[in-house]
């Protein structure tokens, strides 16, 4: 009997299970955190963060792994689209890769920046760290799933894993207030994509991203203008698609939720939030616009014309008027936002291109500001308004030079790599032509140079006599800080420096 059912598994993972052996990986740690958690003794809690890093170390090589049978695959057969399997519902191809690597990237990031953090608000972690995990499988059946109900499974593992991490949030009012904010996100967001899943279904009879495409393309081939899409159940459904993914991306006006998560949730969770999350909605968002969004382009375009002008505008406008950081940054990720979108207004392989590398030194450089505020939460202090930076660079050069970096990274200030992924948006956006896009782009990003500068000057600025010094004049950061923060800053300026290796990556994404 033992016997049999080891060689069912081994058969399982020989075959269609060694798509999903990433996700399965991570699930087990996850479960093996939870389960040994129970049996640490408090000196010991070290060892869920040890086996959190762990799992995203082994997710990360089997990715490798499928990196390479994807290569062996497409050299059989270029016209291939990668490794595709479960009854044509998971995908593995060179778009999936290069995301799961940035979320696995993400969530080892974030898991090394709370082990500090935790311990000063004593707690042991366990289930925190498994969260995370959780999150991560969740995002990645996002993006590996051709297939609307694996889209929808793995969109609902996200939402309760970062419900249940905005939860977590220490004070029960704190907690509440996060948990309610992210539950009517989440809630809004399922019951948009659900219903346009079902409008979808309905209509083409099927639940298969390809096969709806297919049928799309069949019927621009024969002469339908825009595929059909005119008629309004087809527009309603993919209406109702597009706002279930705003709601993911915090796109204005659909961003309601956001700030308030972001103020209330634990820094940690908001950064986890605010950085892998939304690009797990881009991700979601982009795989839709390749396959569904394609064929009425220059109607969508329109769209996401607008989408983008208002994100770039209440994101920055709001911005300004903010005193709290966390929700500062919350609203400047929405302008984040916006400037992303414009690179889909372009619908060039260049705004393509532009996007992905946007995205990858979006994670980057926004973990890399949190990351600053959790090293800067020690015990019996807490940062959270823009004057409880003062003085910064007087008890810590080096954070203060940390976060300046970041900062001049999110507003794109050169030579860091938020100033090219923003050159590559607006040069494809002339190149498209859309001059006037361009225009208002580069306005905007001078208004986010603004935004983000308040931050930096109060930094740098020396604090008020008469102000009670927030914290001891020393600042310790944790190893693990330090080791996750040198990523953040290496990429924030190596992709600025030299950013060719990082266009490759994008290109590669998209298979160019």
């Amino acid at each position: 009997m033992i016997h049999t059912l080891i060689n069912v598994v081994r058969g399982f993972l020989s075959g269609d299970g060694a798509l999903i052996l990433p996700e399965m990986e991570l699930v087990l740690f996850a479960c093996g955190i939870l389960l040994i958690d129970r049996w640490l003794a408090a000196n010991e809690k070290h060892w869920n963060a040890v086996l959190a890093l762990a799992g995203t170390a082994f997710s990360g090589f089997t990715l490798y792994v499928q990196h390479g049978k994807m290569q062996a695959l497409r050299n059989a057969n270029p016209e291939s689209p990668g490794l595709l399997g479960l009854h044509q519902s998971v995908l593995v191809d060179p778009f999936f890769l290069f995301f799961a690597a940035l979320f696995l990237a993400a969530t080892a990031l974030i898991i090394l920046l709370s082990v500090r953090y935790l311990e000063m608000e004593d707690e042991s972690g366990g289930a925190f760290y498994a969260l995370l995990l959780f999150a991560c499988v969740g995002m990645m059946l996002m993006v590996s799933g051709v297939d609307l109900i694996v889209v929808l499974l793995g969109l609902e593992v996200v939402g309760l894993s970062c419900f249940l991490l905005a939860r977590s949030s220490r004070g029960e009012e704190r907690g509440n207030a996060a948990a309610r904010s992210y539950a009517f996100l989440w809630a809004c967001s399922s019951f948009l994509l659900a219903g346009s899943f079902l409008m979808l279904y309905r209509l083409y009879q099927s639940t298969n991203l390809g096969r709806i495409g297919a049928i799309l393309e069949l019927r621009l081939n024969n002469g339908v203008p825009f595929a059909g899409l005119t008629a309004w159940p087809s527009a309603l459904a993919l209406v109702l698609l597009a706002a279930g993914t705003f709601f993911l991306i915090d796109a204005a006006p659909l961003h309601w939720f956001a700030p308030g998560v972001g103020e209330s949730a634990r820094t940690p969770v908001a950064a986890y939030l605010s950085a892998a999350a939304k690009t797990a909605g881009f991700a979601l968002f982009l795989r839709f616009a390749s396959f569904l969004f394609l064929f009425a382009h220059q109607k969508w375009t329109h769209v996401w014309g607008g989408a983008a002008i208002v994100s770039l505008s209440w994101g920055n406008i709001a911005a300004m008027r903010q005193s709290n950081l966390k929700r500062l940054l919350a609203y400047g990720s929405i302008a984040q936002t916006g400037f992303i979108l414009l690179g889909l207004v372009a619908g060039t392989e260049a705004g393509f291109t532009g996007i992905l590398f946007y995205l990858g030194v979006y994670v980057f450089m926004t973990l890399g500001a949190f990351g600053i505020l959790i090293a800067l939460q020690q015990r019996g202090s807490n940062v959270t308004e823009l004057r409880d930076l003062d003085g910064l660079f007087w008890r810590s050069p080096a954070a203060a030079l940390l976060l300046l970096v970041f900062m001049m990274s999110l507003a794109g200030v050169p030579p860091t790599a938020g100033f090219l992924a923003k050159y590559f948006i607006v040069k494809a956006l002339l190149a498209a032509p859309h001059p006037e896009l361009a225009a208002f782009a580069v306005v905007n990003a001078l208004l986010s140079v603004y935004c983000y500068g308040r931050v930096a000057a109060h930094a740098l600025k020396k604090s008020s006599a008469s102000a009670p010094p927030l914290e001891a004049p020393s600042l310790t950061i944790s190893n693990g800080q330090t080791i996750a923060l040198t990523a953040a800053v290496f990429v924030s300026l190596a992709a600025g420096l030299y950013p060719e290796p990082f266009l490759r990556l994008a290109r590669y994404a998209f298979g160019q």
